[in-house]
């Protein structure tokens, strides 16, 4: 009964309209920032074809120009968003559209891009639109100036999940060590003014620590009201830093705004929403639909705590296959490269063909498809399927030697397995994988 009362006590909507403009504001700027930077050409439009995620390769790019269009829409349904018009509707339909474009392609995956995929579809269920909208003036009987506590937290145990998962998942000897974030920062060390700043070893131990203190701690210190403005401002250099350095699109300052949802709702009222009446109640309002909604909020959030557990199923570490890794909140953990071989073999000739990987891929792609395992399995159907086309039934064999974290390059795929004809098991070990040398992980 107290967990109900806490869910459904109504609270000033001030955070949540602010959160709507700005997300709606970032939506609209991811979609046309990938046309003018250029990164739907290079991802979308130059490839031959992309390697979406396996059981959605129906799902490819439009032809021609047709991407531009797309990316344009969705950007329209993020102003729309951010407007609050027709903001369920809009809400509904960027979900899809950008649910779709993350589908099609793995050359530029991102954790940052399915978590907008969740968030994106946690706003379509909001009451964002219920004041400062174009939805509310144009139907005042909507305009409303509380919403349910859920509303909040359900954003606050999203992002404790991504956080905590986030701050594990760097507990390993290569992280720990700064080794890897000497790697991620040698690759910046032609950046103006801070490149040779970043190549301190110091500076590798405070970033490498500093990111395991951030995530384990930044939720638990955002929610405790003596800590709160601390972690705000340390929220701010976290992520500008992570913006300029990395370069992670929208994510840095979506999730600063995350921090409407931790500070007081008269706080953001004052600071944003003057002009609104503020909510001084305590009023608790519990729907008719309590149980279902409670039912399918558990089951999700049950998801989102089990997925990234699954790379403990796979009796290889997820830092060598990759097996359990997207998903997972594994968030720039590591340097990965291989050098591949792709060799085919007409089954009736025999006749042994090497693959030359730049008639097919371009270069991001070339380096999937000579280090992700999910990868070069599409790629062997891919070319059996191709060279099918020519009239050969042919076998696929990958010669395949990867280095993780500056190692030595060792073998990585059985060379003597074919490929194409092999099955792919999402929750299942690929046998074709080999294993790494019992000391490969220490140094």
């Amino acid at each position: 009964m107290r967990l109900t009362n806490f869910l459904f006590k109504q609270v000033d909507n001030s955070a949540l309209i602010v959160f709507r403009i700005i997300f709606g504001l970032l939506c609209l700027l991811e979609s046309i920032g990938a046309i003018f930077t250029g990164w739907i050409k290079r991802t979308l439009i130059d490839p031959q074809f992309t390697f979406s995620f396996i059981g959605f390769e129906w799902l490819q790019p439009l032809p021609g120009n047709g991407m531009y269009i797309y990316y344009t829409i969705m950007g329209l349904f993020g102003l729309f968003i951010m407007l609050g018009y027709k903001y369920r509707v809009s809400a509904f339909m960027f979900t899809l559209l950008w649910t779709g474009t993350y589908l099609m392609q793995k050359s530029s995956y991102n954790n940052h891009y399915y978590l907008l995929v969740l968030l994106s579809a946690i706003m379509i269920i909001l009451p964002a639109h219920k004041n400062v909208s174009i939805d509310a003036k144009l139907n005042p009987k909507i305009k409303e100036i509380a919403m349910p506590n859920w509303c909040r937290y359900i954003f606050v145990l999203q992002m404790f999940i991504v956080y905590t998962y986030g701050s594990v998942a760097k507990l390993y000897p290569d992280w720990l060590d700064a080794s890897v974030m000497a790697i991620l920062m040698k690759s910046k060390e032609h950046y103006f003014l801070i490149g040779e700043f970043l190549q301190n070893e110091w500076m590798h131990y405070f970033l490498a620590y500093g990111g395991i203190l951030f995530d384990g701690l930044i939720i638990p210190l955002l929610l405790y009201k003596p800590t709160r403005k601390l972690a705000f401002f340390a929220s701010i250099f976290f992520h500008l830093f992570n913006s300029f350095v990395f370069q992670v699109g929208i994510f840095p300052y979506l999730s600063l705004a995350f921090a409407l949802f931790f500070f007081e709702p008269k706080t953001i009222h004052r600071i944003f929403l003057k002009r609104k009446p503020f909510y001084e109640g305590s009023e608790v309002i519990i729907p008719p639909y309590k149980k279902p909604m409670l039912t399918v909020f558990g089951i999700y959030f049950l998801v989102q705590i089990l997925l990234p557990l699954r790379q403990h199923v796979f009796p290889q570490s997820v830092l060598w296959t990759e097996e359990g890794h997207r998903m997972s909140w594994r968030m720039m953990l590591r340097s990965k490269s291989g050098h591949t071989l792709y060799h085919v073999v007409d089954k009736k000739t025999q006749v042994r063909t090497t693959i030359n990987l730049d008639y097919y891929l371009t270069p991001k792609q070339k380096r999937l498809a000579s280090a992700k395992a999910d990868v070069i399995w599409q790629f062997a159907q891919i070319l059996k399927e191709d060279f099918a086309k020519k009239g050969q039934d042919v076998s696929v064999f990958v010669d395949c030697r990867i280095s993780v974290n500056g190692r030595s390059y060792i073998p990585f795929i059985n060379p003597k397995i074919d490929i194409a004809a092999t099955k792919w098991s999402a929750f299942k070990h690929s046998e074709w994988i080999l294993p790494p040398k019992q000391d490969y992980f220490t140094r």
